[in-house]
């Protein structure tokens, strides 16, 4: 299997497909910081796969799956014991809600950055999600078309992992 490549133009490359994504706001950054808006560049194992059972049907992956809960959350504090870390909320320090109103995170592919052991600061909550319809940046994630994102996942295994490139 191979990687799967991430461009800073917003295409995905796996083997020979290529999809559009979302990349961050602040655009691709091999320094992260947490806050900045940008993507990191470099190689990142995929995790876990998080998905919203009243909406969606179990993707189709041999990546670790779990349903989300009313109150899952991301802890994005860097100051916090649990930084970068999946946390139930309410939580007493600061945490994104992964239970959306909107369809963003109704499939959440959980990306190794910044976890093996969280860096204070460096960045949290790295995921591949839903793009939302005109592919508009994101907060630091990779975004894709929901379709596209149920395509790679049957493709891809444990050992894949998402490479984002700073250049072309």
């Amino acid at each position: 299997m191979n990687n799967i490549i991430v461009n800073p133009n917003g295409k995905l490359i796996l083997e020979n497909q290529e999809f559009r994504c979302a990349l961050g706001k602040g655009g691709i950054s091999k320094d992260k910081k947490e806050g900045d808006g940008s993507t990191p560049a470099g190689c990142f194992p995929i995790r876990e796969v998080f998905y919203r059972a009243d909406r969606i049907e179990k993707p189709e992956t041999v990546i670790p799956t779990r349903h989300l809960n009313k109150d899952d959350g991301w802890c994005d504090d860097p100051k916090d014991k649990n930084y970068n870390k999946f946390v139930k909320l309410p939580y007493p320090a600061s945490a994104e809600s992964l239970w959306r109103n909107d369809n963003l995170y109704n499939i959440i592919v959980i990306l190794g950055y910044n976890d093996s052991p969280p860096i204070s600061e460096n960045g949290s909550a790295i995921f591949i999600h839903i793009a939302r319809p005109n592919y508009s940046s994101t907060a630091g994630c990779i975004a894709l078309a929901k379709p596209d994102i149920l395509k790679l996942l049957k493709e891809i295994n444990k050992d894949t992992l998402i490479c984002v490139k700073e250049s072309i």
